[in-house]
């Protein structure tokens, strides 16, 4: 076995990623007959097939679902030779893929695009905004170099380091502005809008609450996409939401709703950045750390 290539894996993982030639093939910007042929050489080359076809699903076979674990492990592998020539030749890297949780990403982005291109000159920057799993995943999988999340991410394979915590705050409609805030038991008797399942800032809000997500009905709440979402729907009298404080100036600057703290102890969350602990380049993931802390000062104030 000595004509696989390395161009062959890469598109077996996008191929068993997507489960659609159409899209892995856009994915690795190539026609689709092209990926297709190499799938078919890459299936010759090891003797056996990959996938089960038919027309309706793509599905892996026993043995590859065998070879996409060893082939992601081969790929991860080569991501950090990548990592470690980059980082012997000194200073920091010329490229970095970084993943952000939807709840943090428009609040930060702005500025740590700014901070970065200013202090690493020529910095080919990647970002990728999905929720916590999803990036973890691609952590894992060597897709991504380093992600902020809403910490404990308790992954082993993860190192993580803090970068700030931030309280939430109440959002209701302006004719309750100046009212006290509620306490959490008077909280959970309001309708409480929130995000989507899946999002980390859900189970957050719902623990203040002493809400158990899994008991949580769904004519209680009314599920939102986006924290922008929830602000008009607050607007438009349907409830009350909570916002991290990240997020209040941009969301509330064009809706009618008035912004009121809890009282001690506030609703939070820490955010904090996570790599691989694996990653040769720990030492400037550490050193960036430094400039997304200096972003989210600027974006919280």
């Amino acid at each position: 076995m000595t004509n696989l290539t390395l161009k062959q894996l890469r598109y077996f993982e996008a191929l068993t990623r997507h489960g659609h030639f159409g899209r892995a093939a856009e994915s690795c910007a190539i026609s689709q007959p092209a990926l297709s042929m190499q799938i078919k050489a890459f299936e010759e080359e090891l003797g056996a097939e990959l996938f089960e076809r038919d027309r309706r699903q793509l599905r892996l076979t026993s043995f590859g679902e065998e070879i996409a674990l060893r082939s992601k492990d081969i790929l991860r592998s080569l991501e950090e030779l990548e990592d470690y020539a980059r980082s012997s030749r000194g200073g920091l890297v010329t490229r970095l893929r970084i993943g952000v949780i939807p709840t943090v990403a428009p609040y930060l982005l702005p500025s740590l695009i700014g901070e970065l291109n200013r202090l690493y000159d020529g910095l080919d920057l990647h970002v990728r905004e999905t929720l916590t799993p999803k990036l973890v995943q691609e952590l894992n999988e060597g897709r991504l170099d380093m992600a902020i999340v809403a910490l404990p991410v308790s992954e082993p394979s993860l190192t993580e380091t803090t970068l700030f915590t931030e309280s939430f705050v109440l959002v209701r409609p302006r004719e309750d502005e100046g009212k006290p805030a509620p306490n959490p038991e008077d909280l959970r008797e309001m309708r409480l809008l929130l995000l989507e399942e899946g999002h980390c800032f859900r189970e957050q809000a719902l623990s203040f609450c002493n809400k158990n997500p899994r008991a949580v009905q769904s004519r209680d709440l009314l599920d939102a996409s986006s924290l922008s979402t929830l602000v008009q729907m607050v607007d438009a009298g349907l409830g009350v939401t909570l916002l991290p404080e990240m997020a209040v100036a941009v969301e509330t600057r064009s809706a009618s709703v008035s912004v009121t703290r809890f009282k001690p102890p506030q609703p939070s969350r820490t955010i904090g950045m996570v790599w691989r602990k694996t990653s040769p380049l720990s030492k400037q993931f550490s050193q960036i750390s430094e400039a997304v802390r200096l972003s989210a000062g600027a974006a919280r104030s």
